[in-house]
């Protein structure tokens, strides 16, 4: 049985392979922000196909729809940046 370089429990009892709430981890919501993010992406340019092709006539729509995938690939893109600062500060920590 493996033990913690910082105490002597067992890595077993320290991290438990199940969560004890039924709400999502971090992991789980990242994905499926980014999954949302994607929808949003792939409604804005089926607005533009649908506009360029003339299918439909709602320059409204499709702008919303464009811009809500702007924003949304925006903020996703701050939240990776966030991530990524700050895990080159726990990198840069000492032990």
């Amino acid at each position: 049985m493996k033990t913690s370089p910082i105490s002597s429990m067992p890595l077993e009892a320290r991290a438990p392979d199940k969560r004890i709430d039924d709400r999502p981890g971090f992991k789980e919501s990242l994905m499926s922000s980014m999954k949302e993010v994607n929808d949003l992406q792939a409604k804005a340019h089926e607005a533009m196909t649908d506009l360029s092709t003339g299918r439909s006539s709602n320059i409204h729509e499709a702008m919303l729809a464009i811009q809500k995938a702007e924003i949304s690939f925006k903020m996703m893109m701050q939240v990776r940046n966030k991530i990524i600062t700050a895990y080159q500060e726990i990198m840069r920590m000492s032990v």
